[in-house]
């Protein structure tokens, strides 16, 4: 699925994402626990960041100063609202390029919606703009391959590697799996923190 059609489909329940979302608990203690591997606290960058909320605010607490990108337009109009002193683009993390280095840096429920030819590069990339011990926490499913599902009456497409495919891809770029973890089981539902050796 093309970048502008996933956000378009984003576009569309963004209010409702904004409003079920922003002060839900859902991820924070995934979020807290990665935070407590973190040396430095500067730069964070937030990918498929939606409108901001509960994480903007647990990084804002430890002093991160924080980018975020998003697909979604209307997601990030009501992320830059929610939070003025933060940057966001409507950006797709597949063509997106910068010189900064972060010290934390989250994917969650994001970048499982990449082609699957570009789950390696985008990972690949991420690993590659944290800084010395910098801290990467993501989510993916365990199935390998791709496949469509409906949600909120339109067809989202979904892609991974799988748990293999993911720690190779890290251990290629020198990142240390720190934790993985099954935590909606029994769905396949994954998330990693790994950090820059």
């Amino acid at each position: 699925m093309k970048p502008q059609m996933l956000g378009t489909k984003y576009d569309k329940i963004a209010k409702w994402w904004h409003d079920r979302h922003s002060n839900s608990e859902y991820g924070i203690k995934q979020i807290e626990k990665a935070l407590q591997f973190c040396v430095s606290h500067e730069n964070a960058l937030d990918v498929g960041c939606g409108a901001g909320g509960r994480f903007v605010r647990k990084l804002q607490k430890k002093g991160f100063k924080i980018t975020g990108l998003d697909v979604s337009r209307e997601m990030v109009k009501l992320a830059r609202e929610n939070h003025p002193s933060e940057t966001f683009f409507v950006q797709d993390i597949c063509t997106w390029e910068t010189e900064q280095k972060f010290d934390f840096i989250i994917a969650w429920d994001s970048i499982f919606h990449l082609p699957f030819s570009m789950q390696e590069p985008v990972v690949t990339g991420l690993c590659n703009i944290l800084v010395k011990n910098g801290v990467l926490i993501y989510t993916f499913g365990d199935g390998y391959g791709e496949h469509t599902d409906e949600w909120h009456e339109e067809e989202f497409y979904y892609s991974s590697i799988g748990i293999k495919g993911n720690l190779s891809v890290l251990m290629k770029n020198e990142i240390i799996c720190k934790h993985l973890e099954f935590d909606q089981f029994p769905e396949n539902h994954v998330y990693v923190i790994a950090q820059k050796s």
